[in-house]
């Protein structure tokens, strides 16, 4: 068993130093935000990244069984308990990891990248993601592809783990301050027709300067990739059956 006081600085270390932290342990759970859940005590898997997201893994499943992004994330001791916590603002949600026991913990400096290669054509970009969305985040499902607005054509809706709309945007060439109004436009559109909190994620090779500034103040979403379009592709796109989002129901 790791004593907690050790397992404690390794964290800490680890979210300084923006390193991968990977602890496993006999731990409770629970989670307050837009919804309210518990896991009870048992073993599990828990990592903490450079991004500081964290999520919870089990012996089972691909997907962590809970997770929370963007939080800020403190580390303590009490009388038999290591707790971690991540907590975020807005919107107030917070996760709560009580370990009772840590069998094993690690750190390792690993690259940070959200760099994503593809190789295709653009019909064959689309519909790559269309087939998994899992590198941007897990849990995140494709609904529709191609979906036609009054102005313009969305390339991806997608349902997040949580329930949330995620519209996906995709620029094969540097996304600029129209990108960003674009999809905000189709953000829009999407939560005014289903009544539902809905994302918004632009990917494209880079962004310019002043159109970050603009997402964030959107609260959009950004993810780099790098991609080659080529005559025939070596990407082989499986078709899957959409739903149109008119059909779409909570």
């Amino acid at each position: 068993m790791i004593e907690f006081e050790e397992a404690k600085l390794k964290i800490l270390r680890a979210i300084k130093n923006q390193e991968l932290c990977i602890i496993v342990g006999k731990c409770f759970v629970s989670y307050k935000g837009r919804a309210s859940s518990k896991l009870p005590k048992g073993q599990r898997l828990i990592i903490i990244k450079a991004d500081l997201s964290i999520s919870i893994h089990e012996n089972r499943l691909i997907r962590p069984t809970n997770y929370m992004i963007n939080g800020k994330i403190s580390c303590e001791i009490n009388e038999k308990e290591l707790i971690i916590e991540s907590k975020r603002l807005k919107p107030k949600e917070n996760l709560i990891v009580n370990f009772f026991e840590i069998t094993d913990i690690k750190n390792y400096d690993m690259q940070i990248s959200n760099d994503l290669r593809l190789t295709g054509s653009e019909k064959e970009l689309n519909d790559a993601l269309m087939d998994d969305l899992n590198f941007l985040e897990p849990g995140l499902k494709p609904i529709n592809q191609q979906q036609v607005f009054r102005k313009g054509i969305c390339d991806i809706i997608a349902e997040d783990a949580e329930g949330k709309l995620v519209v996906i945007e995709l620029k094969r060439r540097l996304a600029d301050y129209a990108s960003v109004t674009q999809l905000k436009r189709y953000v829009e559109q999407v939560e005014k027709m289903k009544g539902i909190k809905t994302r918004g994620i632009l990917l494209a090779p880079e962004i310019r300067k002043s159109a970050m500034e603009l997402l964030h103040t959107y609260n959009l979403e950004f993810f780099s990739y790098d991609f080659e379009i080529e005559e025939r592709s070596k990407i082989k796109g499986i078709g899957k059956s959409q739903q149109k989002l008119s059909d779409y129901d909570k």
